[in-house]
């Protein structure tokens, strides 16, 4: 085994160990001015720096944070003291990393559909990041549910993209998270979210061994299987917990150190209780984890409201929340 393939196979036991996952921190420029402007807050590049420093220096986190997932412009930041992110980050056991997609377009032949690019260049780049100290990399797909979608070339094309990028970040040493997302906007059915995301998750994964990556050196970040947003009839949490294990035993291989969910537009509480039950319903190959966006941030950014007097109080929300997904993690609850 070369030297960059043990280097990903530990990081990546590491990034799931007992108790712990990954921050989503990722957010681009129009996603995170969105969620700035929903609390008065003006998206500027200090601004963004100023609320992750704040939310990368909240006390006690690295108990339940083991990575964290960049956006460019902040792995290239520095704390007000002048230490970069991705060292402060790594100095409290944290591992760095780096969103290296450029983002969804119009898939080509089927334009209702999208295609994640980024590809072009991408060995590059992953140089560039592991200079930078990154020790790994998310790219994520967007696979949608309506009246005849998703296509299978739809499925195909993304689960190929995936498994490129995956084989080029082995190659530069770096964890690949693969992220095929299943999107919960619609008034689909869980069952049909069952069978799209078990489609999904086998082209994937076939995609990944006709490419020769290893499994035991990347982690998977999925959807949870669920009703759609707009579904008149919602399944409850336990039917969301069994579901989605049902259908990752039949598409994930056991070789896989960990699969790491995506919140997808659940609240904080949904997604910690989600994942909760999960870890409490019965014996799996694989560590199940998480990597949250706004279902860690979203009281966090609400309670600092862009305010210096609220830093204390907003960090003191973030580290519980974090606290609530580490013990989900062993099948615990809140109290």
């Amino acid at each position: 085994m070369t030297s960059n393939a043990n280097r990903c196979e530990e990081a990546a036991r590491a990034l799931v160990a007992p108790g712990k996952g990954i921050l989503a921190a990722d957010e681009s420029h129009p996603t995170i001015a969105k969620r700035f402007t929903s609390t008065g807050v003006e998206s500027t590049e200090e601004n963004r720096r100023r609320y992750r420093e704040l939310l990368f220096t909240a006390e006690g986190i690295e108990g339940q944070i083991s990575g964290v997932i960049l956006f460019d412009e902040t792995l290239r930041q520095s704390a007000a003291m002048g230490q970069t992110f991705p060292s402060l980050l790594a100095a409290r056991g944290i591992f760095p990393g780096i969103k290296v997609d450029m983002g969804a377009r119009p898939l080509a032949g089927s334009p209702e559909e999208t295609i994640t690019e980024g590809l072009d260049g991408l060995a590059q780049r992953l140089e560039d990041y592991a200079s930078l100290d990154a020790r790994f990399t998310k790219w994520r797909a967007v696979i949608q549910i309506a009246d005849g979608l998703p296509t299978d070339y739809c499925i195909q094309a993304n689960a190929h993209a995936l498994a490129r990028y995956a084989a080029l970040s082995v190659q530069a040493g770096l964890v690949p998270i693969v992220e095929p997302e299943v999107l919960m906007d619609g008034q689909h059915t869980i069952e049909r979210c069952f069978e799209v995301t078990e489609r999904t998750l086998r082209r994937t994964f076939s995609e990944l061994y006709d490419q020769g990556v290893s499994l035991e050196q990347i982690l998977l970040k999925p959807n949870m299987v669920t009703s759609g947003t707009t579904c008149p009839e919602r399944a409850s949490p336990e039917e969301v917990a069994s579901e989605t294990i049902r259908c990752f035993l039949r598409a994930v291989p056991a070789a896989v150190p960990g699969i790491v969910f995506l919140s997808g537009g659940q609240s904080e509480e949904e997604a910690t209780y989600h994942l909760e039950l999960m870890n409490k319903s019965r014996d799996v190959p694989w560590q199940l984890s998480f990597s949250y966006g706004r279902a860690l941030q979203a009281s966090a950014l609400a309670a600092w409201s862009g305010r210096d007097e609220n830093r204390a109080d907003a960090q003191a929300v973030f580290a519980e929340r974090a606290r609530l997904n580490g013990e989900a993690r062993y099948g615990r609850g809140s109290s």
